[in-house]
């Protein structure tokens, strides 16, 4: 089952976080764990004619996702990424191009830092719901391009 969280141009240029609250706060309440890549966004965000960007170009939409971001740092577990949302979320945190041979192209060193940053993140929250994590964390860490050890998850 998807659960869209709708944000319009207005909640964007106000970086109002309501319609993300509302639908997450909600998904706590219900118990976290039984959404699980659930989430999917619809922004409904007003271009200019002819403005040729994509939607992670765009300076006031990547804000709002960088403050949605710091008030859920957990969020990727939330996100649909069979249908590209973790993907989609990355571009909104992590600066990329894009190629029309090649799709997206994050810059690696931001990606790695995002990447890692996630894993820690993610691996404390998931503890505490009790949920496995490993697992998920690898399986993440591969959508995003990355293979990770073992070894890696025995230092921490």
């Amino acid at each position: 089952m998807t659960i869209t969280i709708a944000i319009n141009t207005d909640s964007i240029n106000n970086l109002d976080l309501s319609p993300a609250l509302t639908v997450i706060e909600q998904l706590l309440q219900e118990g976290v764990a039984s959404h699980e890549q659930q989430l999917s966004f619809d922004i409904d965000f007003t271009l200019e004619p002819g403005d040729p960007r994509e939607l992670s170009e765009i300076p006031e939409l990547r804000l709002w996702f960088v403050r949605l971001d710091a008030k859920y740092p957990w969020l990727p577990f939330l996100l649909d990424w069979k249908a590209g949302e973790l993907a989609r979320y990355t571009a909104m945190l992590v600066p990329h191009q894009f190629s029309s041979k090649e799709g997206i192209q994050y810059n690696p060193e931001a990606l790695e830092i995002f990447l890692m940053h996630k894993i820690f993140v993610l691996s404390d929250w998931l503890k505490q719901q009790n949920i496995p994590w490993q697992s998920r964390l690898k399986s993440m860490a591969k959508m995003l391009g990355y293979e990770l050890d073992d070894a890696l998850f025995e230092i921490f």
